[in-house]
């Protein structure tokens, strides 16, 4: 699973302290990192309507998760689909 976030979000260190206390398999993309981490996630932000919402309150849309087809601004959900496996 792809994990789009921001050490400097506290919601992105909640979501990833609960996967480390679960022992989630995850790959964190710091969109602060550099331009291309940011590109990635704008991508997903400015085009899907998942993002509706976030776009229309001028919010940033992090912590978000993707793995294969699936997508979430939730991480309850994002750590149903591990543990379904």
């Amino acid at each position: 699973m792809k994990f789009y976030g921001s050490d400097i979000c506290s919601g992105c260190r909640e979501a990833k302290a609960l996967f480390e206390e679960r022992k989630v398999a995850y790959e964190f993309i710091d969109i602060t990192a550099n331009v291309a981490n940011l590109r990635a996630f704008l991508g997903f932000r400015d085009t899907l309507s998942l993002f509706e919402e976030i776009r229309k309150e001028g919010r940033i849309g992090i912590p978000f998760f993707v793995d294969d087809q699936r997508m979430t601004l939730d991480e309850q959900e994002a750590l149903s689909w591990v543990e379904q496996l």
